[in-house]
């Protein structure tokens, strides 16, 4: 069993990177971050997550991983045009 601790830490780390991920592989980031939400829905369905503390660190973690894909989407879009015009 894992300690609250743990699950924070994990909380902090997983969907952010998930969204990353998930982004990078269906090269959308709304995409990226519907599916990583179904998965922390799946989870809480299955009782993994029932502490309000996590639900904020997931919150936060999917905040800051569709942030930063958002801005690797647009990175590339731009770098893209930019080898089209040259």
């Amino acid at each position: 069993m894992a300690t609250l601790e743990t699950k924070l830490i994990l909380a902090l780390l997983l969907p952010g990177l998930l969204v990353v991920f998930f982004t990078r592989v269906t090269f959308h980031h709304i995409v990226g971050l519907a599916l990583t939400i179904a998965l922390i829905a799946a989870s809480v369905y299955a009782g993994y997550t029932h502490n309000w503390i996590l639900y904020v660190a997931d919150a936060l973690s999917l905040t800051v991983g569709f942030w930063y894909a958002t801005r690797m989407v647009n990175r590339a879009k731009q770098k893209g045009q930019e080898v089209d015009e040259g």
